[in-house]
């Protein structure tokens, strides 16, 4: 429709006399039966209003992205077929995955890969910030780009402050009143508070958290009280309690105290028992394992727990934990921005207060360390084994017609 076209439509909808000339002929004998008399008064019940919102223009078929969220605040937002490829569990250097994140910085350390969340177009993304602020926005706000590309810095996307970083996501579609958000910090401080209490969020932000000035939000997940709570640090110790221990608290409070530990010692992770039947570690030098969930018994929050672990010179500090399920699958991210992909039924499932075993070799004398590890969504690993299945069946046709064509 030309514009030309657009502004003759909109000058004849606008004016009641001049739908009257253009439409009332048409259909007075529609109306004629119900006695009313030629001309008849026409009133309008719609209006045109113009409005801001994209959602309408957005593709709206619920297909997977993939937000990847780098330490240096720059993110991007690729398709799930870009997922990364298997690697074997083990393999050393450039051949312990693919590099999905252009890293431009001398400094390795500085500029690293941190989470890979899964979501669709019109899920509203909750950025939670190191200083407990939260901002919104929806995931087609963040621009697409390719595997290998650069993204767009969050701070382009989001009015955040001087020093902060992300450091929890949270995709929602809408807001659930039996629903909470569960916050841990790096100093074990945890706090639960209604889901409705972030609905309106400013776009300069909103305060999610009160901190202590030495103090960092570590985590957030979206509960329905009814969940056990694993705290993990990163020198091997484990706390499990009950979710209903810790009471309900405002928007704009501290929490309460859900793990000690000694003072050089801090929260590297926050787990839900409903996330999975194994608690897998990982540790700064590629080591890790899987232990049972039914070896942590639950006990009151606030206690110091028990060893998950066994950390030495060898294997590092943790630097991630996650509940785990047989059948699926997770990311090993380093410092240099390598992934390497596993399936969690390799990584043996050994007891508490052991080392586990080499899931990535790292080179000891540099200064590359396993940075995170992040889950990859199972509906991704079926589609990728149905991709596989169906590519399977299509060569063993053609190996077949290629046989029937032979023996004409």
């Amino acid at each position: 429709m030309s514009l030309q076209v657009g502004k003759a439509i909109y000058n004849i909808l606008s004016n009641d006399a001049k739908v009257i000339d253009s439409v009332g002929h048409k259909i007075y004998p529609l109306i004629a039966d119900t006695g009313t008399t030629f001309p008849f008064i026409v009133y309008r019940r719609t209006s045109i209003e113009p409005s801001d919102s994209k959602d309408r223009f957005i593709y709206s078929e619920d297909t997977y992205v993939e937000v990847v969220i780098a330490s240096d605040k720059y993110n991007e937002s690729i398709e799930i077929a870009d997922l990364v490829k298997d690697a074997l569990q083990g393999k050393k250097g450039n051949y312990s995955g693919i590099n999905i994140y252009d890293i431009r910085m001398t400094n390795a350390d500085e500029d690293y890969i941190e989470d890979l969340l899964m979501t669709t177009n019109h899920h509203y993304m909750m950025f939670f910030t190191n200083t407990g602020r939260v901002y919104r926005i929806k995931a087609y706000e963040i621009p697409e780009a390719g595997r290998t590309a650069r993204g767009t810095a969050i701070v382009n996307l989001l009015q955040m402050q001087p020093g902060e970083k992300i450091t929890a996501i949270i995709p929602m579609r809408e807001l659930n009143e039996d629903k909470y958000l569960f916050m841990a910090t790096k100093k074990g401080m945890v706090k639960k508070t209604p889901m409705l209490e972030y609905e309106n969020v400013r776009k300069n932000g909103l305060q999610a958290i009160v901190l202590r000035d030495d103090d960092e939000l570590i985590e957030v997940k979206a509960t329905d009280n009814t969940q056990d709570i694993f705290l993990v640090t990163k020198k091997g110790m484990c706390i499990r309690f009950k979710e209903t221990d810790v009471r309900v608290t405002g928007r704009v409070s501290m929490g309460v105290i859900g793990m000690r530990f000694d003072e050089d010692d801090e929260v590297i992770g926050m787990q839900m028992e409903s996330q999975g039947e194994h608690l897998l570690v990982v540790s700064e030098n590629g080591m890790g394992k899987r232990t049972l969930i039914s070896e942590f018994n639950a006990q009151n929050r606030g206690g110091k727990g028990v060893f998950c672990y066994k950390v030495t010179e060898k294997t590092g500090y943790l630097i991630g934990a996650k509940l785990v399920s047989d059948g699926r699958e997770i990311m090993l991210i380093t410092t240099e921005g390598i992934v390497i992909r596993m399936s969690v039924d390799d990584i043996s499932v050994i007891g508490r207060n052991t080392s586990g075993v080499k899931l990535m070799n790292i080179d000891q004398d540099s200064d590359i360390k396993v940075a995170s590890i992040a889950k990859v969504r199972e509906s991704a690993t079926r589609d990728n084994e149905a991709e596989e299945e169906n590519l399977e069946e299509a060569e063993a046709d053609i190996t077949e017609a290629e046989e029937n064509d032979t023996e004409e």
